[in-house]
């Protein structure tokens, strides 16, 4: 009885503040559109970012309808233009990780800062809440092209007031044991070190959404 206790006492305390004794509502509407990384390429489904993210947040006591709008391959340009059918009315926010493949192919970062540009301009337009997740470019393009693509985020994130996560793979990237044989997606022990990281980011911009909601 005095474990039980304890126990409910401990999950109550974890919980954000925005959270307590909020009425049981509606499940905040979250979507994460991004590439291969949120996609959970090479794992099983239960253990992509989204559907992770999702059960942590539960945990804390925090209900969101979550969708994985990841797609291997995509480009920010390909989010872009795909966003319409991806993140569909009645959404409360979206969760933007994209990039990673732009800066794999050394894509122009003038295209991609055009492209995540748009999405969060359309996003903000249809009254729906944005969290930019950044990207850092690999070394062999240059120090030039490094600079041009990692300041992306960080401008963007300033000009249009929206919350942003620096890097997506904090913690992970370049760590063998928590990346697959490609060296570049998570294995499943790397997306729980993602979805631990990123959590104070997504509380924060839920408890935005949560306010605005009164």
């Amino acid at each position: 009885m005095h474990l039980a206790v304890l126990m409910f006492a401990l999950m109550t305390a974890a919980q954000p503040a925005w959270a307590e004794g909020k009425p049981a509502g509606k499940p905040i509407r979250l979507v994460v559109l991004g590439d291969s990384l949120s996609a959970g390429l090479g794992l099983p489904g239960q253990e992509a970012f989204p559907i992770k993210l999702q059960k942590a947040l539960k945990i804390k006591g925090i209900e969101v309808d979550m969708t994985n709008a990841g797609v291997s391959g995509d480009t920010s340009s390909g989010g872009r233009d795909r966003l319409d059918w991806s993140v569909p009315d009645g959404t409360d926010g979206v969760i933007v990780e994209l990039g990673a493949n732009d800066a794999l192919r050394g894509i122009d970062p003038g295209l991609t800062r055009a492209a995540l540009t748009d999405i969060v301009q359309r996003l903000s337009a249809r009254k729906i809440a944005v969290m930019l997740c950044g990207m850092v470019a690999p070394p062999n393009y240059g120090a030039d092209y490094a600079a041009h693509f990692n300041s992306i985020y960080p401008d963007l994130a300033k000009q249009f007031g929206v919350p942003l996560y620096p890097f997506f793979l904090e913690g992970v990237a370049a760590d063998a044991k928590l990346n697959q044989a490609d060296g570049i997606h998570p294995t499943a022990a790397g997306v729980d070190i993602i979805v631990g990281n990123i959590m104070p980011t997504v509380e924060a911009f839920l408890g935005t959404i949560a306010e605005q909601r009164r």
